[in-house]
């Protein structure tokens, strides 16, 4: 009897009946969770715990239980993501035109981690980003885009400097949208406030090899940063400059479309730049509006009649939005010109333009709006060549062409019909059909970058540019070709001295992944690496 007793005891111990009414489970609402914490408790009488180990028990069903939870709501294990700290003023001035019922959604939104997307240079033609495989998926507004399940280093990826893709913000990439919409592919755009580039490397796409883009971006550093992605890019039939908006009005009526992707307070970046956050104002927001409009005012006067003028801004208030828009309805007569987007693509649609909220779009906050000049301005004063007759224009052009000077052929190097500029020791190919342009830009703008840089002059040597490797339109096998290891090709980025041992002495491109890097003097026992200093990856 006492050993019945003892084995009863052994499949009931002492308080086993508590395993099985302890809180958590007492207190589970999930119907799934009710069922694991009784198999739990049934489990631990089988292995007969003791009562002792009921705060560890219950302790591991807590576990299990966010465990559960944080799977249900899409989190990390054991983490919950910090509540962004908005500047003070941004909610009364922002939470209107976001709307009393989406303002919680929008806030908690502006807390999530910002996605990564790529555009992929569509002109290089040996290069394709696998999209069929789970780490990528499609920007729906832009045939380009791609968005990647994580950030990789970039700047460890040759592919990156040779120009197969450009990193820019999804939303951004609805420029794409208005370009096809709106602009004819040979038409000659500006972009006015351009660095980094990545509007601007989106134009470049977009236009034919009739096209052509002046990019423009007025702080120096900027500027400087500007060149080196559009030299990436590889786009030939573009000009970089260093100017004031106000510089250009010299070139009045001569743009067919403008993009004006205005400095702004950064409210669409405040989830990605903690800066923005910090430097946001109810005054810096009105200083910004100021200077969008005296933006603006000079991209007016150098739009053509029936021009396309595209507005855009990183922020969300309407001040710098759809109020800049009416202004140029208003006051220059504007037209408003509305784009075709998808249902699902889940971009929100005003009486003035178009906006990418972060708790509805995949990306960060922007704003875009087109306008249209009109052909019948009457503020308009049209006295120079730009309506001169074509016979005029053709006269004119061949005195423009009269002004290079061509040393050598391009006919080996450059896919086109490419004339040759010398200025200061450095040779640009420049394409004859736009060779007025160039010429005007370099006689009333500080241009710092135009066509092709092919060569620099030392000594008696011309040395190949990086340019010229670059180019969409460089004739492959001009010169000897080297494939690189991608140990070499990061090693060649760093600036650093590379051994070829078969390649020919003299100036060979190298190249990684089939792409084109840059250019290395082969000595035979070592290689002067030509790779541009201000390029290098620097750790």
């Amino acid at each position: 009897m006492r050993a019945a007793r003892s084995r009863g005891q052994h499949f009931r111990p002492k308080g086993w009946k508590r395993f099985l009414c302890f809180r958590p489970y007492k207190k589970c609402e999930n119907i799934e969770m009710f069922f694991l914490y009784k198999i739990f408790s049934v489990f631990c009488v089988i292995l007969d715990l003791k009562e002792r180990s009921h705060k560890m028990v219950e302790s591991i069903c807590c576990l299990v239980e966010k465990l559960y939870l944080c799977t249900l709501s899409n989190l990390d294990f054991m983490e919950t993501k910090d509540k962004i700290v908005l500047p003070a003023g941004f909610e009364d001035m922002v939470r209107g035109v976001i709307g009393e019922n989406e303002w919680e959604l929008f806030v908690d939104a502006l807390s999530d981690e910002p996605s990564v997307s790529v555009r992929v240079n569509s002109k290089i033609t040996d290069y394709r980003l696998q999209i069929t495989d789970n780490s990528c998926s499609a920007v729906k507004w832009c045939e380009h885009g791609r968005y990647l399940a994580e950030r990789p280093k970039f700047t460890y990826d040759p592919m990156f400097h040779a120009g197969a893709y450009y990193v820019q913000e999804a939303s951004s990439m609805f420029v794409w949208q208005a370009l096809e919409q709106l602009v004819e592919r040979d038409a000659v755009v500006l972009d006015l406030c351009a660095a980094p580039g990545g509007k601007s490397t989106a134009i470049a796409q977009y236009l034919s090899e009739e096209g052509f883009l002046v990019s423009n971006e007025y702080v120096p550093q900027r500027a400087h940063v500007l060149v080196e992605n559009i030299t990436k890019w590889g786009a030939p039939n573009c000009v970089v400059t260093n100017n004031a908006p106000r510089h250009f009005e010299k070139l009045k009526s001569r743009f067919d479309a403008i993009l004006v992707d205005a400095p702004c307070s950064g409210e669409g970046m405040f989830r990605k730049d903690e800066r923005a956050r910090e430097e946001w104002s109810k005054a810096n927001v009105e200083m910004c509006v100021e200077r969008q409009r005296e933006i603006l005012e000079s991209a007016w006067e150098v739009l053509k009649p029936g021009g396309v003028l595209i507005y855009s801004t990183c922020t969300f208030n309407s001040h710098e939005n759809e109020e800049q828009v009416q202004w140029l309805i208003d006051e220059m007569e504007a037209e408003y010109l509305p784009l075709k987007i998808g249902e699902d693509w889940m971009i929100t649609e005003t009486e003035r333009g178009y906006r990418f909220l972060p708790h509805k779009t995949r990306g960060e906050g922007l704003f875009m709006a087109a306008v249209r000049k009109q052909i019948t301005d009457n503020r308009l004063q049209i006295t120079d060549n730009r309506l001169q007759s074509k016979s005029e224009k053709r006269k004119d052009k061949k005195a423009k062409n009269s002004t290079f000077n061509i040393q050598f052929t391009t006919d080996d190097l450059l896919r086109g019909d490419y004339g040759v500029v010398e200025s200061e020791g450095r040779y640009y190919a420049v394409q004859k059909e736009r060779v007025d342009l160039v010429e005007e830009c370099r006689k009333t703008l500080n241009v710092l970058m135009f066509g092709v840089q092919m060569y620099e002059q030392k000594g008696k040597d011309l040395i190949p540019q990086a340019a010229l490797a670059l180019s969409q339109v460089y004739e492959r096998g001009a010169y000897p070709e080297v494939e690189l290891s991608y140990e070499e090709a990061i090693s060649f980025l760093r600036k650093e001295a590379i051994v070829l041992a078969d390649a020919p002495r003299g100036f060979v491109l190298v190249t990684y992944g089939g792409l084109p890097l840059g250019w290395v003097k082969n000595i035979g026992n070592r290689c002067n690496n030509l790779y541009p200093e201000f390029w290098r990856i620097r750790n």
